[in-house]
């Protein structure tokens, strides 16, 4: 099975086999590995640390999980709020910085040579603000940050606490890039107002980092990551009417 991300997924029994996407540093792969297995309890540890070679790829095994069933209305949005304010509450013991940034570079190049319809996308790119492009600002908190969360990256085994899962983008910088892609589809309609509450409201109850100095109002803060979220979603989902007319708003 091949992810959006170019990753593929293969199952053994009770373990998960991921090859990575082509171009994979094993070096930075290794110290978010590593990374993940000092984050048990909040982020699913590998089965080992260290990557094997697959050609010019890479390939590493995870205990096998249940993963969110598509259910609207059992969807774990307060649980992920608090499990995201546990992970940016861990000490800071790495230096490689999490992966936002670089997927949105990626997007943006993808853009470079879609059709006419993608027009709107570029326009909110080009329009976006310096703090996006890089993974964290000096008068910003900086935490241990997933780099690619959605309810998609929480699994659990035997209905046990959620964890998350996928380190590809693990790393640290500013936590409200862990909040941008939720933020930014409640923007752009995809989530309904009361899930978005729930899990802003169990991200501030729990002393999330992102927001812990922040006014009432949380918008001002997210408001930049969530906008390069749904930038990123669109050049992925040209057909997606709602991220599309999203990115038409902020050009």
């Amino acid at each position: 099975m091949q992810t959006r991300s170019g990753a593929e997924i293969t199952f053994d029994g009770e373990v998960v086999c991921k090859l990575h996407r082509a171009g994979t540093d094993p070096r930075a792969l290794r110290t978010r590995l590593t990374l993940a297995g000092r984050l048990r309890g909040t982020v699913l540890a590998p089965l080992t640390v260290v990557p094997e070679p697959v050609g010019s790829r890479w390939r590493t095994r995870w205990p096998r999980v249940d993963v969110v069933v598509p259910q609207p209305d059992r969807l774990p949005w307060a649980e992920a709020g608090a499990l995201l304010a546990r992970l940016h509450a861990h000490p800071v013991d790495a230096r490689l910085p999490h992966g936002w940034p670089a997927r949105l570079r990626r997007a943006v190049e993808q853009l470079r040579t879609a059709g006419a319809a993608a027009e709107p996308v570029r326009r909110a790119a080009a329009g976006l603000p310096p703090a996006v492009w890089r993974a964290g600002s000096p008068e910003r908190p900086r935490t241990v940050v997933h780099g690619d969360f959605h309810l998609g990256q929480l699994g659990r085994r035997d209905d046990g606490p959620w964890l998350l899962i996928d380190v590809d983008d693990l790393g640290v910088g500013d936590p409200a890039w862990d909040l941008a892609r939720p933020a930014g589809f409640w923007a752009a309609g995809h989530i309904p107002d009361a899930d978005w509450a729930a899990f802003l409201d169990a991200y501030r109850q729990a002393g999330g980092a992102a927001l812990i100095a922040a006014a009432a109002d949380p918008w001002p803060v997210l408001e930049p990551f969530a906008r390069a979220a749904v930038v990123v979603a669109a050049a992925h989902h040209p057909d997606d009417e709602l991220l599309v007319e999203a990115c038409a708003r902020m050009a």
